[in-house]
């Protein structure tokens, strides 16, 4: 079940530590755009970004004791 509790201030700081660089990030490159047109681009560079993140890791591939054995 979810939380609905009112969320703490600390919480509301955390999620902000984490938005507003992100928001920066995106703002700086399209200065002269409205505020919702920043948020709906943050929403598809997030999601590019979770692409990324999901392509490297397969190209990373395993390592250490996960290594797959070659016949020698």
């Amino acid at each position: 079940m979810a939380d609905n509790s009112p969320l703490t201030v600390e919480e509301v700081a955390e999620a902000c530590d984490i938005f507003f660089p992100l928001m920066f990030e995106v703002r700086t490159r399209i200065p002269d755009a409205e505020i919702t047109d920043v948020l709906k681009v943050m929403k598809s560079v997030a999601e590019l970004a979770q692409q990324l993140r999901v392509t490297k890791k397969e190209e990373t591939g395993p390592f250490g004791f996960n290594k797959e054995k070659t016949d020698a």
